[in-house]
This record gives C-alpha cells, structure tokens and sequence, in this order.
C-alpha cells in the first residue's frame, strides 16, 4: 500500500476515530484542548489507491525553552495498522513532517499490547516469595508480531523510553489492569471477582451506599475528594482549572466522552471517579476517596456501577489504567495492583512509549532538563 501523510482537520480525524471499534481517549481531537499548554496538530495517512484515510495521529507539540524547537507527542498513538510488513511506510514520513514542523525528538507509544497475565496467575504469582515482578510471571497470553513490531522501531533507530515500568508520571503507564466485557455475561464478571470484592460490594448495599453520577457543576466536591487523596498517597494533586477544562473539552465533542461519579453514604460524598469512554473502551481514569467511611466500602461500590454502565454501554473492555509491575508487598504501589486485581481481570503489557531523536544534541539537552526536573 502506498501511503500519503498529511495534515487534516479536526472533523476529519474525529469521524475517522468514530469509524473504529475504539482508540485511546488520549487520541481524539478533544485532547489537545485538554493539553492547552501543548500546540497540537491533526494527521491523516491516506491509501493512494482509493484516496481513503487510514490512519491517524494527535501530535502535541511542547516547546523547548527559549528556542523554537519542539518535543512531538503522540500519546498512545498514532492509531495506525502496527502489525503492517511496510510500517517504515507509515511513520518515516510522519518523521519528516514532524521535523519539518521544528520538531527535535519524537515520543510516541503504540497502543500494542505484548502480553497479558489472568488474575489467578498474578495471585499466584504474589503468594510466590520467588516472584518480584509481573515480567516473573509466565504470561497466559503472548502477542508474537508485537515482538516483530519492536524490532522494527529498533531498526529504523526508535529508542525504547525509559518508563522505568513504574508506568506513573508524565509517560503513559506501560502496564495496565483491564476487565474483558466482550461475550461475557455481567454475571460472569461478578463471579469472576474473588471473595473480598463480591463481599465488599454486599457490604456497600446493605449499608446503603448510593453511587450516582455527577455533572461540571460537582467537579468542585471532586475536586476536594481528590485532594484528600493526594494527601493521603502523597502525589501533586491537578488543579480543578484541569478537570473542568477536561469536561468541557471532551464531552463538547462527544457528551458521553467523560462521565463523574460519588459513592455516597447518608447523604456524605466518600468517594468519587471519572471514567472515559471512546467506542468500545471504556477507562476508569481517576479516583478519590475520603479517610472517612472506608468501612462502608463505597470504592467498591462505584467501580462495579461503573463497570455496569460501562457493559451497558455495550464496551468490550473496562479499563482500570496504570499498574506497577512490581509483587513486592513492601512497595508503595502494591496495594494499587492488589485492588485491581480483585476485579478477575487481567493485567496487560503494552509495548511502551519509544523516542526517536531528530537532533540527537537537543534530545540529550531534553533529557537531562526531566531529569532534574
């Protein structure tokens, strides 16, 4: 296939993502109004052939200080055909147009997935004294062209970024914990849960937990569970400005593309989510909770009317985002995996976010300024 790349508009790219079964959410056009502080920029690749669009890419745009170069970002995208034998095709002339836009270095993370471990093997897994990572554990599922795909990169001189596979900060996270909805019944997904989350959810109704969604106008009552929380786990809370702006953005383009909800006990909001939806892929994008009415249970509560709604909404995957690959009980993030894990999902292995130096002096200059940073 002989390709044609190409800047395109903002309703060309959305009716192309609206096409597909699903994309990131960090893919569609609504994005980089997300991102404002980013200069943003629509891609189209075309089949010469038939003129048809086949392809496309969000590219954000960061500035370097003081000079007119530019980091390009395409956050799990560009959404392409990976597993094409061409695949030079497709992304050396996103290369050269992206360095025709002042770019320096390119990030960009593929959204293909390499392996993926059950629930019952990861718990196996933490019961092993042998087993520190998810990487110890054989996968139950293993994507061999995702292998070929890496290669590739490696070839036409990508680098593999350095995630350090924690999966948190400013790179997207490389691991992730996914709950499967396609050709299952919700009663399959329940009995799936394991013991604790099944009585959790019990607990929560007979206490009468309420869980309810909420609108821009409950993004300040949000805003307050979420900084209790970055308290709490001790991480720098976004600003409220973030998540209006979020809301306003994305559910302009789409009004089911951001949905709110509160887990409430006797009229006291205990905890809160966001979830985001692009077809058939539905992320549970962040959460917050009090210190107070733990034992109640309205964490639970919320993620299993979550996933509901997300199965009603005809999804094939729940996505309950970034996880450490690390089994270790004594670090930090372990309680985060072990929570997910209790869904009965699985946890999936993405191929990473990938560099491609264009000015191999200012990407090292780019490199040291995050690492002081």
């Amino acid at each position: 296939m002989s390709l044609t790349l190409r800047t395109i508009s903002r309703e060309q790219h959305l009716a192309y993502i609206q096409s597909l079964p699903a994309a990131s959410h960090m893919q569609v056009p609504a994005w980089a109004d997300v991102k404002a502080e980013w200069r943003s920029e629509n891609l189209g690749w075309f089949d010469d052939k038939t003129g048809q669009m086949v392809g496309a890419g969000l590219v954000l745009y960061r500035q370097l200080p003081k000079i007119k170069r530019y980091l390009a970002y395409l956050p799990e995208g560009p959404v392409i055909n990976w597993f094409a034998p061409n695949l030079d095709d497709w992304l050396q002339p996103m290369l050269a147009h992206l360095k025709h836009q002042g770019a320096f270095s390119v990030k960009m993370g593929p959204p293909v997935i390499i392996r993926r471990w059950e629930a019952t093997s990861i718990k196996g897994g933490i019961q092993n004294p042998d087993v520190k990572r998810l990487r110890d554990i054989e996968a139950d599922f293993i994507e061999p062209r995702a292998f070929e795909v890496a290669d590739k990169l490696r070839r036409m001189g990508w680098q593999q970024g350095e995630d350090g596979g924690a999966g948190f900060g400013d790179v997207q996270p490389r691991y992730v914990f996914q709950v499967p909805l396609a050709n299952r019944s919700l009663e399959e997904v329940h009995r799936n849960f394991n013991q604790l989350w099944r009585r959790n959810i019990k607990k929560a109704e007979k206490a009468g937990v309420e869980v309810v969604q909420g609108g821009y106008q409950d993004l300040e009552e949000w805003q307050r569970l979420y900084e209790i929380t970055a308290i709490r786990d001790h991480f720098r809370p976004r600003p409220l400005s973030y998540f209006q702006r979020m809301w306003t953005a994305l559910n302009t383009e789409d009004p089911n593309r951001m949905r709110l909800y509160f887990a409430r006990h006797n009229g006291v909001n205990l905890s809160a989510a966001t979830m985001l939806v692009v077809g058939g892929h539905v992320w549970y994008s962040y959460g917050a909770s009090d210190n107070i009415g733990r034992e109640v249970r309205p964490s639970n509560a919320m993620q299993w009317r979550m996933l509901r709604d997300a199965y009603a909404l005809g999804a094939t995957v729940y996505d309950l985002r970034g996880i450490s690959d690390s089994l270790d009980e004594t670090d930090h993030l372990f309680g985060l995996i072990q929570f997910k894990v209790g869904t009965g999902g699985e946890a999936a292995e993405y191929l990473g976010e990938w560099d491609f130096p264009l000015n191999k002096l200012l990407h090292k200059a780019l490199d040291m300024y995050m690492s002081r940073r």
